[in-house]
């Protein structure tokens, strides 16, 4: 059913990554302007690696949409930094007249056991997936009641729910994700916003495969009851139900996409 974004408006970051560029796509044919919003120099991941062209993917990811008919800009975000979360969203209303869906996408993964971690990366996780998630709600809720309400989708994940015996600081990011969704959302029904958050498992993006090391990849699909790594759309549906209306009676839920690894 092609339309289901009709109208609506969406900031978007993270963009330039996998599940990003999948859900800005997506959301672009059901009909939604999206603002991509990305580093515009990649994030530093584990052992001082990243996946490079996250930001030239965010600008030809957007090009696209533009060429296909879609609306779509780019803007710089570092979700750290609450002066940049105040710019994103002033651009997202000033350009598309409105704000009614955040995608708070982006995260970064530190891969290793308890004993391996600094205080230095611990303050780095933080920052990028807890504090980045937190500042993007308190910015995005005041152009929210503006525009009548709104969807905010954050994204915890399945290790945010169930132990993994390692990465410690990337589990209690996740952990917390949860927790600020549930409290969040209600503080702001009364508002008509919506607050719900996506627990994806396994995905077989830029992020993994720049911070899991590759002799680790088999063991953790044999995990996954599917005995397969999801694909970005998979999550990018995900995200589309959430930002529409169908989702209406939804806020506070976690939405688990994981190929069965919750279930035992």
């Amino acid at each position: 059913m092609a339309g289901r974004l009709d109208g609506k408006v969406i900031l978007l970051t993270g963009a330039g990554g996998g599940l990003g560029s999948a859900q800005a796509r997506l959301m672009a044919r059901e009909g939604a302007s999206v603002m991509l919003a990305n580093l515009p120099e990649d994030p530093i991941i584990a052992a001082g690696k990243s996946p490079s062209g996250l930001w030239d993917t965010a600008q030809k990811v957007a090009a696209d949409i533009r060429d296909a008919g879609g609306k779509a800009e780019v803007v710089a975000l570092d979700v750290t930094q609450e002066d940049q979360w105040s710019t994103a969203v002033e651009k997202t209303e000033s350009t598309f007249g409105r704000l009614d869906v955040l995608s708070n996408n982006a995260g970064i993964y530190y891969h290793a056991g308890l004993l391996d971690h600094t205080v230095e990366k611990f303050h780095q996780i933080v920052g990028v997936n807890q504090l980045g998630v937190l500042l993007g709600m308190k910015t995005a809720v005041p152009a929210m009641r503006r525009a009548g309400g709104g969807s905010i989708i954050n994204f915890a994940s399945i290790y945010g729910i169930a132990g993994a015996g390692v990465s410690t600081a990337y589990q209690s990011t996740k952990g917390a994700v949860r927790l600020m969704t549930k409290s969040a959302a209600l503080e702001f029904v009364a508002d008509n916003i919506r607050i719900n958050a996506i627990c994806p498992g396994m995905f077989d993006t830029n992020l993994f495969e720049s911070s899991v090391p590759k002799e680790a990849w088999e063991p953790l699909v044999d995990l996954v009851p599917m005995k397969r790594f999801g694909k970005p759309d998979e999550i990018a549906y995900g995200a589309v139900f959430l930002a529409s209306d169908e989702s209406s009676f939804m806020t506070g839920s976690d939405l688990v996409i994981d190929g069965g690894y919750t279930c035992p």
